[in-house]
């Protein structure tokens, strides 16, 4: 078993299993001092946890690239240089691993699903809004969708310089100052419609015994996951 450490309660009504680990579940991320067989052996688990055909994850590139996975395939794609993974129809898990970014969540009743890493970059290029409209190029209104921002560090841990805060709010501060990514992801995705969108209370450094944090020194990264049900 995979224990999770949030659960995006507000996914289950539509047979969509959404999660973040944590740091009792041990690290995911595969650059690492561990024993491969002690990291390969989560993501065994958690394939076996997840028991369905197809697992889609990728190396996070802190892009806007998001991947859109048919059902023509089974087993563990692990793709290069993405950011987010898309896929249109049931059955397919896809997880991205964070510490400090934001998993984001995105459901649609059809069982349509995504799931983003949205570090500073990702956010200042709007992947979350590039996934609305890929929903939106699928025929799903932006209005149908639920997006969950998931365990990342908050608002008022977060800071970052002038420059990263004028890329993100399109303001100079003139100094350094601390951004809520959440908090601005949020803001896009009810800029195209969506009107269900939800933040997890955590954040990965104030609640650094529950999750990794990279501001705090940690190496291990946790998981986001999301799967519609077949």
């Amino acid at each position: 078993m995979v224990p999770e450490a949030e659960v995006v309660d507000a996914f289950e009504e539509l047979g969509i299993i959404a999660f973040t680990t944590g740091r009792a579940t041990g690290s995911f991320g595969l650059h690492t001092d561990e024993p491969v067989r002690d990291v390969m052996a989560r993501w065994n688990a958690l394939r076996t946890r997840l028991a369905c055909a197809r697992l889609a994850t990728a190396a996070q590139v802190h892009g806007d690239a998001i991947l859109e996975h048919a059902a023509a395939w089974e087993g563990w794609l692990r793709g290069e240089g993405a950011d987010g993974h898309l896929s249109p129809a049931r059955g397919t898990a896809m997880a991205v691993t964070v510490a400090d970014c934001v998993p984001v969540f995105i459901a649609h009743p059809s069982g349509a699903t995504a799931i983003l890493h949205s570090g500073w970059r990702g956010t200042a290029a709007r992947i979350t809004e590039r996934a609305i409209r890929r929903f939106h190029a699928l025929g799903l209104a932006a209005a149908e969708l639920r997006v969950h921002c998931g365990p990342a560090i908050c608002g008022r841990c977060y800071e970052v310089s002038a420059d990263v805060a004028r890329q993100l709010t399109g303001r100079d501060p003139g100094r350094a100052v601390t951004v809520d990514l959440r908090e601005l992801i949020a803001r896009h995705a009810r800029k195209l419609g969506v009107t269900s969108v939800t933040s997890s209370p955590y954040c990965t450094r104030c609640d650094n015994d529950r999750f990794f944090s990279h501001r705090a020194g940690d190496l291990g990264r946790q998981l986001g996951v999301i799967l519609a049900r077949v």
